[in-house]
């Protein structure tokens, strides 16, 4: 698939997940039927444990932030030795937008106010899940900054991968730890998608 396709499609990609990101809030704001069957996945799903628990914990922003931190100090370093143009423009887009989680994720909490799971102490602001959209955005951005500094296919493949891997990770952790509905979760994906297409728009060549 060519540049132009790709960054053709990113917008839709983006338009996509923000649909479906406003549609599972309304769903949670409005009582709506699908925390019915949201609630059921979550019984079927938790099983409190310690590997659960780990993997949850590839969320916090004291493991995510030293992740991203080190693709942004590596993609900055080889940007500047290479000569390329605006090489500053990648790793601080990327800080931007991992600065800017909190401030989409906290309102949002607030707004909707959602209580957490029965295996979690009585409260409210599980939605949409912080660690899920700190995960998506921090392990998605290095990715996005690492790609062009490969060069096999294959290794592209293997970053694309990991990343992958550590998102469901993190996601599955959660649900299965008991810390978030599934709901709150695929709200993550959604709200950190479109955070990475509108990296993906600023970074990628036109």
């Amino acid at each position: 698939m060519s540049t132009s396709v790709r960054r053709a499609l990113l917008p839709v990609v983006a338009a996509v997940a923000a649909l479906l990101f406003v549609l599972i809030t309304w769903q949670v704001v409005a009582h709506g039927p699908l925390l019915g069957p949201d609630a059921r996945l979550s019984r079927a799903l938790i099983r409190p444990d310690r590997f659960s628990e780990l993997l949850a914990d590839l969320g916090n922003v004291q493991v995510a932030l030293p992740a991203l931190a080190a693709a942004l100090v590596h993609a900055a370093r080889r940007g500047r030795a290479t000569g390329a143009d605006r090489w500053w423009i990648p790793p601080l887009a990327a800080a931007a937008l991992m600065a800017l989680v909190p401030a989409l994720v906290v309102p949002l909490k607030d707004f909707t106010g959602r209580p957490g799971t029965p295996v979690v102490p009585p409260a409210t602001g599980y939605f949409p899940s912080g660690h899920t959209v700190t995960a998506v955005v921090a392990y998605g951005s290095a990715t996005l900054l690492l790609l062009p500094r490969l060069r096999s296919s294959a290794a592209r493949r293997l970053l694309v991968a990991g990343c992958a891997v550590l998102v469901l990770g993190v996601s599955y952790g959660l649900v299965r730890r008991g810390w978030h509905w599934p709901l709150d979760v695929v709200a993550g994906w959604c709200l950190g998608t479109v955070l990475l297409t509108a990296l993906a728009l600023v970074i990628q060549p036109k």
